[in-house]
C-alpha cells in the first residue's frame, strides 16, 4: 500500500505577504493600463486611415464620372455617395506668368472636388482640365 510522505513543517517566511502581492497586482494594473492605451491609439488611427482611404476612393470614383473634357462645363455639380457629400467646381483656370490675350487652341479648367465625410472631414482633390477652345 502506497503511503504519503509525511508532511514537513513549513517555516513562517514560505509564501507571499499581502504587501508583496498588492505590489504585484499594482505593477499588474500598470501594465495593462499601458497595454489598453496603445490598443485604444491604434484603433483610432485605424479608423483615421479608413476615413481617409474611403474619402480617397470616393474623390477618385467622382473624377473619374465627370464628363469628358470636352464636355465639362463650367459651373458646379454635388451629390452624395453613400452617407458622403461631395461637390465638384470647375471654373477658368488663371495663371499669373500667361497671357490670356494670347491665342492658344486649349483653355486651361481648374476642377476642384471635395468630399466630406459624416464626421466632417474633407478631402479637397484638384487637378487642370485642357477644354479645346470652340468645341
Amino acid at each position: 500500500m502506497f503511503r504519503a510522505p509525511p508532511c514537513e513543517p513549513r517555516p513562517a517566511e514560505a509564501g507571499f505577504t499581502l504587501v508583496e502581492v498588492l505590489v504585484a497586482l499594482g505593477i499588474l494594473a500598470i501594465a495593462l493600463a499601458a497595454i489598453g492605451s496603445l490598443i485604444a491609439t491604434n484603433v483610432r488611427g485605424t479608423q483615421s486611415i479608413d476615413t481617409h482611404l474611403t474619402l480617397v476612393e470616393t474623390g477618385r470614383a467622382i473624377m473619374t464620372g465627370l464628363p469628358d473634357r470636352n464636355e465639362l462645363a463650367l459651373g458646379n455639380f454635388s451629390g452624395a455617395i453613400g452617407d458622403q457629400r461631395w461637390r465638384a467646381d470647375v471654373v477658368p483656370f488663371i495663371a499669373p506668368n500667361v497671357d490670356p490675350r494670347q491665342a492658344t487652341p486649349w483653355i486651361p479648367q481648374r476642377v476642384v472636388v471635395r468630399v466630406q465625410s459624416p464626421s466632417g472631414l474633407i478631402l479637397q482633390l484638384e487637378t487642370i482640365n485642357l477644354r479645346r477652345r470652340g468645341g
